[in-house]
């Protein structure tokens, strides 16, 4: 079995940056289009955040977190 890899699919990556690129130079596009658009780029930088930080989330619930 072929282990997956990771980080965010370039194809998919470069679809969004065309879309966006393309709905924000639409004077037609509406300001909830725009605002779609912009939120799944946004999406898709966080999870970049997330894969390329090997820490993230590792003090979840660790001691320091609970109140006594």
């Amino acid at each position: 079995m072929s282990k997956k890899s990771k980080g965010v699919n370039p194809d998919l990556e470069e679809a969004v940056s065309t879309l966006l690129k393309e709905v924000m130079a639409d004077e037609n596009a509406s300001l909830t289009d725009k605002c779609k658009v912009i939120d799944r780029a946004v999406n898709i930088e966080k999870l970049k955040q997330k894969i390329s930080d090997d820490e993230w989330g590792s003090g979840f619930g660790s001691i320091d977190d609970i109140d006594e």
